[in-house]
C-alpha cells in the first residue's frame, strides 16, 4: 500500500476495522478480506465526497460482511478457515450459581457462541451498536431498514445474549435441557429432539480437516442419533463455562467434546470437537 494521505488515514482505522469485522464474522481470515476489498473500495472512490471516513468505512465493512454472513445462512454447510479457540474443561460438581456465573465470565467462548447463533441482521445490529457504538439510524442505513427495526433486532440480540449471563438457577435447567437432549439422541426420538432444539440451532464441527457448521433444528437432530451410537461413555462437563458432555468410544479414547448454548428451554448451539489429534491435546477428566 503507497504512503499516501489516503492510505495512512485508512491504515489510522485499520485495526478498529479488523476487530469490527471479526465481532461480525467470528473468523479473522475472513475479517482480514473484509478490511482488504474496504481498502479496494476505498481506493477506487472519490474522497471528496467522504465527510466521515471512519463512518465511511465502518459502514463498508459492515456491508461486505452482511453479505459473507447472509451466504453463510443460505448454505446447509461451510468451511471455515479459523479453528476454534481452546476448550476448557472442568468437571461439573454442581457449581453455585455465583461460581458458575465466574467460571463463565472468565472465558470468551460463550459469547462467540451465542453470536455465532444469532440471525445475521440481529448479530449486525448488536454488534455495530453495543460494541461499537455506532448509532441505529446509520445501523438501519446498513441494514435498509428503519431505525426503529434497527433497534428491535439489537434488543432481540440482547436478549439471547444475556441469556448466557447465567442468572440463579440458570445453570441446572440449561443442564437439564441438554441431558434430555442427550437422552432423546440415544433413543433416537426424532421428535424429542427437535422440540429441544432451536429451529435455527447452529452446529459447529471442529473435525480434523476443518471447521464444519450445520444450520438447523432438522439437519442437526437427523444427525444426533449416529453420533450417540458411536459412543458407550459420556460424563457431564462444563466447558468453557458452558454445559457439555465428554464421550468416549469403548476402548476409552475421547470420541467429542461437545458445549451447548441453551436460550429460554431450547439448544440454540452446539459447538464439538471430534478431532482426534486436538482431543489428545486436551486436559480432560477419564470417564468413570
Amino acid at each position: 500500500m503507497s504512503s499516501t494521505p489516503m492510505a495512512e488515514a485508512f491504515e489510522s482505522q485499520r485495526d478498529r476495522l479488523r476487530a469490527v469485522a471479526h465481532r461480525l464474522l467470528g473468523s479473522h481470515a475472513d475479517a482480514e478480506d473484509v478490511v482488504q476489498e474496504a481498502w479496494l473500495r476505498l481506493s477506487r472512490q472519490d474522497t471528496a465526497t467522504i465527510d466521515n471516513l471512519a463512518g465511511w468505512l465502518t459502514t463498508v465493512v459492515a456491508r461486505i460482511s452482511l453479505d459473507v454472513l447472509r451466504t453463510r445462512r443460505a448454505r446447509t454447510e461451510v468451511l471455515l478457515n479459523d479453528r476454534l479457540p481452546e476448550f476448557v474443561v472442568t468437571l461439573d460438581e454442581g457449581l453455585a450459581p455465583e461460581e458458575d456465573a465466574v467460571l463463565a465470565d472468565s472465558v470468551g467462548l460463550a459469547l462467540l457462541v451465542v453470536l455465532e447463533s444469532l440471525r445475521p441482521d440481529e448479530r449486525l445490529a448488536f454488534v455495530l451498536h453495543d460494541l461499537f457504538a455506532v448509532p441505529f439510524d446509520e445501523i438501519g442505513k446498513i441494514l435498509g431498514r428503519s431505525t426503529d427495526a434497527a433497534k428491535m433486532l439489537a434488543s432481540r440480540a440482547r436478549r439471547k445474549v444475556r441469556a448466557t449471563e447465567r442468572p440463579a438457577g440458570a445453570g441446572r435447567e440449561r443442564r437439564e435441557v441438554v441431558q434430555a437432549f442427550l437422552a432423546a439422541a440415544r433413543r433416537g426420538d426424532f421428535e424429542e429432539l427437535l422440540r429441544l432444539l432451536d429451529p435455527e440451532v447452529k452446529l459447529t464441527v471442529d473435525t480434523p480437516t476443518g471447521v464444519v457448521v450445520v444450520l438447523g433444528a432438522t439437519k442437526v437432530a437427523a444427525g444426533a442419533r449416529p453420533a450417540a451410537d458411536t459412543t458407550a461413555l459420556s460424563r457431564a462437563v462444563l466447558v468453557n463455562g458452558l454445559p457439555g458432555v465428554i464421550a468416549w468410544r469403548e476402548d476409552g479414547t475421547p470420541f467429542s467434546v461437545l458445549a451447548f448454548t441453551v436460550t429460554e428451554g431450547r439448544i440454540t448451539a452446539i459447538t464439538a470437537i471430534v478431532d482426534p489429534a486436538k482431543l489428545a491435546r486436551m486436559d480432560l477428566p477419564g470417564p468413570v
